[in-house]
């Protein structure tokens, strides 16, 4: 029994046990992906089962790839068949591809991507008068997706009672009406459309069944209903069925995974043997600890308690700093400190952060010191699409003669202004040696162009005019608010639902970077400002050849592993989210990201907060994360006080409602503890622990700091 050598006891059980269900709990960096590569292994070599009959699913293309060449290399010469590996779309396109001509599609079906899809429903849209700014494409895109994730049909959506759902069903319909009539399927119908298959003919789900005897699941947590119905269809025959998955991860709620098919699985399958693998190869057992003392406070979980045979290891360091920029820098001096002194390469440490919009003062420290870092899963702050649409606002408005600044935003938002049009605006321009604001205003002037787009010209340069004067008197952001406003921009952003909030949280970001230049006159300080950040931007592209140290969001560190990892921003409000504040399920969710960031460390964890915070534009008073205070003391070295910063106050004394800032924490003697959320003259929004959302008046509803 050559193929498991070198397991453990857990994932030789797992391994071993291979008829009927399996749930294996894979706790981080446990070993699940050689457990996965063994088993199949096992199922060839041993029991004799075809490669024909095993269908391994993975959740990303990688690691589908490792797990070939893993199981190829186990079996040696001699075993030249593969089983079916590769993610729920990869199978189900191979499916398809022989099936889907029962459904009304030929088997040559084109696949639509994300561009195909917007484009495909704005089309619908404009054919159904449907307002862009009112629905916008992008988010409607993404209600058909999560509806498709659901396995909804577009009839449930015709039946809905709200006029929201009324027009997104109108949408949905025609939308799928025209992939088919164009013989096309988006990534949602892949899955969708192989789940009605398999209900619709059961002789071609008896087929599958069949050849599919042995079935392995890997993540699980991060199925979707889609994911989960499928997979229930195919092993409910045989029900050779091992999933492998660990709750704690399951931190994609947002892209339609639902926790609870691994939560549930024991009652999906009574008779499931449960596998824990708890014994851990990547951490050390401080910061296993430490992870396992936030995990613990969620109530939806299965038990399970990691350990290691790895040293005891480094405290895990809290720190507390003045604010954002003070965190950043100690964050580049200890990477650079850390980096010399264990002759570490850069590659080993991460810096981890909630939102995007964070990572703005962490790669100006970076740029700053000269040390070379790379945005991984993700775009670096300067050159992200809102970043740049946003300057190029702000150039055009400084220098209105700047045509590629002209040429990127002349149609955001949509002016119907088109690329003929901008040719002859700048052709115009300098023939008559003219700046762009003064051709626009005398457009009608301009051979060939119509009058409705005359018009739209002139409306425009008079915008760009006035904004252009207001530059001269007031303070930068105030210029900055009103170009977000006054353009639509905001307005296009908001619209594009929850990416353009994100998007809207970036460009709010840029105001922070411009405050210091309020205090100059006139244009100085637009002047000043656009030259910071072209400088910003144009030294991004830093010599990696010594390597690199990654920067990402949380989210995107799963899966991955580094000697040091450092975790920005652990603050209420912003780690957990505002969001997640009065919702127990998404505080659960933020509980298990928080979960996975610890334990991507191998030797060290540094939680990091600050005081105060400049982030979307404004100043943040905050208090420390609550996941700071779930970990045990004795793992903890502190630096500065962890306690909840409180003001010196007299007994009873009445609390104001400009002594309250946004995530302060306060007491009510009936509602209890809860999170300051925002003021507005005497009335404090607060979502309270126990009750949830109270408006409430400062002064007299009794409230303490605490």
């Amino acid at each position: 029994m050559e193929i498991i050598k070198g397991l453990n006891d857990a994932q030789r059980e797992a391994v071993l046990t291979t008829e009927g269900p399996v749930l294996v709990i894979a706790g981080a960096g446990s070993g699940k992906t050689k457990l996965l590569v063994h088993r199949i292994a096992h199922l060839i070599k041993e029991k004799g089962i075809s490669p024909r009959n095993i269908l391994a699913v993975t959740f990303t293309n990688k690691a589908a790839e490792e797990m070939k060449e893993r199981v190829k290399k186990l079996l040696g010469a001699g075993f030249h068949k593969q089983p079916w590996m590769g993610t729920f779309h990869h199978i189900c396109v191979r499916i398809l591809r022989a099936e889907i001509e029962k459904m009304g599609y030929k088997r040559n079906f084109a696949i639509y991507d994300e561009s195909d899809q917007l484009a495909l429903v704005k089309k619908i849209m404009k054919e159904k008068e449907i307002n862009p700014e009112q629905f916008h494409p992008r988010a409607m895109l993404a209600i058909i997706s999560k509806a498709k994730g659901e396995l909804q049909k577009v009839e449930e959506y015709i039946s809905g009672e709200s006029h929201f759902e009324r027009i997104v069903a109108r949408v949905y319909g025609d939308y799928q009406k025209s992939l088919k009539e164009n013989n096309a399927l988006d990534f949602d119908d892949i899955l969708k459309i192989s789940v009605e298959l398999f209900r619709k003919f059961p002789g071609v789900l008896e087929k599958y069944q069949n050849i599919f005897r042995y079935i392995l699941v890997d993540e699980y947590q991060d199925t979707n209903h889609a994911q989960y119905v499928l997979v229930n269809l195919l092993s409910s025959r045989h029900r050779n069925l091992c999933v492998v998955g660990d709750d704690w991860q399951s931190i994609y709620a947002f892209r339609g995974a639902n926790v609870r098919n691994i939560l549930n699985f024991e009652k999906d399958y009574p008779e499931a043997k449960v596998v824990k693998l708890e014994r851990n190869y990547r951490s050390t057992q401080k910061i296993l600890d430490a992870a396992h003392g936030v995990i613990s406070k969620n109530i939806h979980r299965k038990e399970k308690k990691l350990w290691t045979d790895n040293v005891e290891g480094h405290d895990v360091m809290v720190k507390n700093f003045a604010d954002e920029q003070e965190e950043a820098s100690r964050i580049v001096s200890e990477i650079s400190r850390l980096a010399e002194e264990e002759k570490s390469s850069l590659n080993d440490f991460v810096v981890l952060y909630r939102t995007n919009a964070q990572s703005r003062a962490i790669e100006e420290a970076f740029i700053e010191a000269a040390v070379p870092y790379r945005v991984v899963g993700g775009v670096r702050f300067y050159e992200r699409r809102e970043i740049k649409d946003f300057l190029a606002y702000l150039r055009l408005i400084a220098n209105p003669s700047d045509e590629i600044s002209l040429g990127r935003i002349i149609n955001l938002p949509p002016r119907g202004i088109g690329g003929i049009t901008l040719g002859k605006i700048v052709r115009f321009a300098r023939d008559k040696q003219l700046n762009f604001i003064q051709v626009m205003k005398k457009s009608d002037k301009i051979e060939g162009i119509i009058q409705a787009k005359s018009e739209a010209l002139f409306k425009f340069g008079e915008l760009l005019e006035r904004l252009h004067e207001e530059a001269k008197r007031v303070p930068l952001t105030d210029l900055m608010d009103s170009v977000l406003v006054e353009t639509g921009y905001q307005k296009l952003l908001i619209s594009e639902g929850e990416v353009g909030q994100i998007r809207y949280e970036n460009v709010r970001e840029l105001f922070t970077v411009a405050e210091k230049y309020n205090r100059e006159k006139g244009t100085a300080g637009l002047g000043m400002f656009l030259e910071e950040v072209s400088l910003m931007a144009s030294t991004d592209n830093i010599d990696s050849r010594s390597g690199t140290v990654h920067l990402m969001t949380l989210h995107s560190a799963k899966g991955l592993e580094f000697d040091t990892v450092f975790i920005a921003g652990m603050e209420e409000g912003l780690f957990p989210h505002s969001r997640a504040l009065l919702d127990a399920g998404e505080l659960e969710e933020e509980r298990r990201l928080c979960y996975v960031g610890i334990t991507r460390a191998k030797k060290r964890v540094y939680l990091l907060w600050a005081t105060t915070r400049n982030i979307f534009g404004s100043v943040r008073v905050n208090v420390a994360s609550r996941f700071l205070e779930d970990i045990p003391e004795e793992l903890k070295s502190e630096h500065g006080k962890l306690e909840r910063r409180r003001k010196p106050l007299e007994k009873e004394k009445v609390v104001e409602v400009y002594d309250l800032a946004d995530g302060e924490r306060v007491e009510h003697p009936t509602f209890g503890e809860g999170v300051v959320i925002s003021t507005k003259g005497d009335l404090v929004m607060i979502a309270f622990m126990k009750v949830g959302l109270k408006k409430i008046s400062a002064r007299y509803g009794k409230l303490k700091k605490i």
